[in-house]
């Protein structure tokens, strides 16, 4: 395995240079995916009890989310157009609720986001190394957080998040790498690409246990009354989250128990919106991963 140096993250990004978060985040610069042969930065941020002394003392582990779009979740100087707040979230949620969990940044790979987030290959729009992507998250990712940070390495405790194509491929991880994924959250996700076909994957998988939060707004592609054409697709958009819900429910996940649904009114594609649910969602999870 190779080891790399991790670091504060005000020393790879100064916070003179505008580059803002809350608790301890820690970077590893340039981790490379031998899957997808490319290098990246990682962002793991950990919670407030981790480096106190009596967590040490005990070993105290925690459970482990990997989130897609790293450089959307902590520090608005990186994302793309805000961030999520995920950092200010889990401060909050540990103060109030002593619900705490190690948080792993993946950034996008720019130009290849879509091709890594999609499982499927689009007719229009190509994409297909979804499961390159997630080898690199299992076989590169996994034992390198799991061999330097205090987690809890079992499948429940250790989850997948993203929106929109970030969504997609959360929900298709889920059910494909069943051995090491026991939640996943599936935000506005674009169930539309490859042509639906994330529907009958899911559809003819086997029941895996686990949780699932799977959310949407009704406005995801704007509209009103001034653009009929927007609302239609926003209707389309939602309506397609609702039948996906339809699809888990038969498949025997159980509503607010093992499958949280939210659908939230006016709400866009946005990161303003997902910031608004994360917290729903990051209960939904820790709640039953501790």
């Amino acid at each position: 395995m190779h080891t790399y140096s991790w670091q504060p993250y005000h020393a790879v990004y100064p916070e003179d240079r505008g580059h803002l978060i809350s608790g301890d985040i820690q970077v590893a610069t340039d981790v490379h995916s031998p899957a997808l042969n490319n290098d990246r930065d990682i962002l793991v941020y950990l919670p407030p009890s981790y480096f106190s002394e009596i967590s040490e003392r005990v070993g105290q582990r925690y459970p482990v989310l990997y989130m897609h779009d790293g450089q959307n979740l902590f520090d608005p100087a990186t994302s793309f157009a805000g961030e999520w707040g995920v950092d200010e979230v889990l401060e909050t949620l540990a103060y109030e609720t002593g619900l705490e969990a190690i948080v792993v940044g993946i950034p996008n790979s720019g130009k290849g986001r879509l091709d890594e987030y999609s499982p499927f290959h689009d007719p229009l729009r190509g994409g297909g190394k979804g499961n390159l992507y997630l080898s690199f998250i299992i076989h590169t990712l996994k034992p390198l957080i799991d061999a330097r940070f205090r987690t809890l390495p079992e499948r429940r405790h250790t989850g997948l998040m993203g929106s929109s194509m970030g969504g997609l491929i959360s929900l298709y991880g889920f059910f494909h790498r069943e051995q090491v994924f026991g939640f996943a959250g599936v935000m506005s996700p674009s169930l539309w690409f490859g042509q639906g076909a994330i529907f009958d994957y899911v559809q003819n998988a086997p029941f895996v246990p686990g949780k699932i939060y799977l959310d949407v707004g009704t406005r995801e592609q704007g509209g009103s009354m001034k653009s009929l054409r927007n609302l239609a697709n926003s209707r389309r958009t939602y309506g397609g989250v609702r039948r996906m819900k339809r699809v888990l429910v038969r498949k025997g996940y159980r509503l607010n128990r093992q499958l949280l649904y939210v659908e939230e009114r006016w709400a866009g594609h946005n990161e303003a919106a997902w910031a608004r649910r994360l917290p729903t969602a990051l209960r939904f999870f820790l709640e039953t991963a501790n």
